[in-house]
Parts: structure tokens; sequence; C-alpha cells
């Protein structure tokens, strides 16, 4: 993954790439939408790393083929607002599918228990004005796609979900990042700098799925 990271930065395409990766792992949550993001970042750190240095290192290596295709590290807010927007499109595109999917995706959803229990504890969240399980299930496994399905098809109005979405998508994007930019600072730009931002992002993934998979306490 490295080479391929390496040959699309200092291009624009790097940040078309990760807003389209983002974008569709709301359909398929298995495309490594979150892996791209934190290896981007992380080279991208590696990048001006070396670039500050002068030298090429071990640690570095990577970053260093890219200064030398093109002498340009990609930008860390441009990185985070491509995964942000698409993020956000992403969860509306589902959403809107899933509110106007008619009786037969009602019935499909009907099918999944996860997909009801997530329909009724969010549509008893976004009621009470509390959308903070958006922003949670937006770092577990699959959870966005299961909130953002399960909020259309409640049929909750786009202004109580819009919000929480976009605050989930920063949260998520800002957490990526940030994960990927420190680690390359501190570990360099290498499989292990990548390594362990992803197991960290995972980390938070499993925190997530358990704060999701807990029954939702009875009103006062």
């Amino acid at each position: 993954m490295f080479e391929a990271v390496g040959l699309l930065l200092g291009s624009p395409w790097i940040y078309a790439v990760v807003a389209l990766s983002v974008l569709l792992d709301v359909f398929l949550p298995v495309l490594p939408s979150g892996v791209l993001v934190i290896t981007a970042a992380t080279a991208a750190a590696g990048t001006t790393a070396a670039a500050g240095q002068g030298a090429v290192t071990g640690t570095t290596a990577f970053a260093s083929a890219a200064i030398q295709a093109s002498g340009d590290a990609p930008s860390v807010l441009a990185l985070l607002l491509s995964a942000a927007t698409a993020s956000v499109l992403g969860d509306l595109v589902a959403y809107r599918l899933a509110r106007r999917g008619g009786e037969r995706l009602d019935r499909a959803i009907a099918r999944s228990r996860r997909l009801v229990a997530a329909r009724e504890r969010l549509g008893a969240a976004l009621s009470r004005g509390g959308g903070l399980l958006v922003v949670i299930a937006r770092f577990a496994p699959a959870g966005r796609s299961v909130v953002s399905l399960g909020a259309g098809a409640a049929h909750r109005k786009v202004r109580e979900f819009l919000p929480w979405s976009a605050l989930a998508a920063v949260a998520w994007a800002g957490y990526s990042v940030g994960l990927g930019w420190f680690g390359g600072q501190w570990l360099g730009a290498t499989w292990v700098g990548v390594a362990v931002s992803v197991a960290a992002l995972f980390g938070a993934g499993f925190v997530a799925a358990y704060v999701m998979r807990r029954p939702a306490p009875d009103p006062a």
C-alpha cells in the first residue's frame, strides 16, 4: 500500500481516492477507508520529516520516494476535509435510500435484528435531542451503515440526523488523520507506524461496538 500511496502523493488524486473510499464504505464496510486515511497521513508526516532533515533514512524511505517524485507532501487539512466531507455525503446517500426504499427495503431491514435495534435506539436518541449514538457508531465496524440506514428507515428528519452525522464525520476523520500524522512523526513512515495507528483505530472501533451493543437505558 505504501507504494500505491507514494505514487499519489503530491497529486490531488490522493484526496479523490480517499474521498471515494470513504464515500463507498457506508455500502461496503469491508473497504479499508480508515487504513487508507491513516496511511496517507502517515506518509505525509514522514515526507515532511524527511524533507526537513534533507536526508533519507531507513524510517522515512517511503516518504523519500514521494519527495523524489514530486517534492510535495499532501496537505493534512485537505486530507481531513476530504474524508469528513465524503463521510457526510455517504451517510446522506444511505439515509435517503433507506428513507425512500419503500416496503421492499423495510422488509429487508426487518429481517436484520441489528438494523431493527439500531433504528429503535436511534429514533429514541434523536427524539430526545441526543444523537451521540451517531458519533459512536461512526467508529464501530459497519456501525455507520447501520445507523445511516436505520435513521432513513425510521423516517427521522434530516435536520435531526445531519448535524450528528457531520460531527461524527469530523470526529472520525480527525482521529484517523491524527493517528496517521502523529504515528508518522514518532515512528516514521514505515509499516510499524501505520500498524500502530491502525491498531489504535481498531481499538476505538471495538469500544464503540461494545457501547452500541449495550441495551438502551430506560427513559426516566
